[in-house]
């Protein structure tokens, strides 16, 4: 029986696993269809006037050249993987101009984009979602990027700028 239900758990594990490697990168703009407006909290558009969706053009700038050439990195800032693995997401070259975007945090969005998956959050999760359920979560995942490793690290005050980029989307 101990056996049998190791091998249910590890089958189930591993089905997880290949239908988030199944997952491709949507974009913003296209996550921006539905979650955008007064009725959505107007995620997209806090988004879009965040620095998040500046970050990949920071790399482009004289200051990131700056700091590439201080820590002695081969390739310029936008082309560089110690810089592009928080400013952009890489794994499809297409989006990487969008910087830090919707699914640099809640995961690629192909399988959980359609509307019959989304208004269920419990398929979405299942299909890939990644959602955060406290604070502590959030908080944790931002440090994988907003930490000391970074070159132009400031000290992360993680309530202050958690109140810039939150995005609930409204209840009722």
């Amino acid at each position: 029986m101990q056996k049998a239900i190791t091998f249910l758990l590890a089958t189930l594990f591993l089905l997880s696993l290949s239908t988030f490697a199944q997952n491709k990168y949507i974009g913003a703009k296209m996550c921006g269809m539905c979650h955008k407006g007064e009725k959505k909290g107007a995620q997209f558009e806090i988004w879009q006037k965040s620095k998040h969706a500046e970050a990949y053009k920071t790399l482009t700038e004289t200051k990131a050249a700056e700091i590439t050439k201080a820590r002695g990195l081969k390739k310029a800032a936008n082309e560089s993987p110690e810089c592009l693995e928080c400013h952009a997401i890489t794994a499809d070259t297409k989006l990487t101009a969008d910087g830090v975007q919707c699914e640099t945090c809640h995961g690629a969005g192909s399988a959980y984009k359609a509307f019959s998956i989304m208004k269920d959050n419990a398929k979405a999760i299942t299909a890939g979602l990644m959602e955060f359920k406290d604070k502590g979560a959030i908080e944790k995942k931002c440090k994988t990027c907003h930490n000391e490793k970074s070159p132009s690290y400031k000290p992360f005050k993680f309530d202050e700028m958690w109140a810039k980029i939150k995005h609930p989307i409204p209840k009722g």
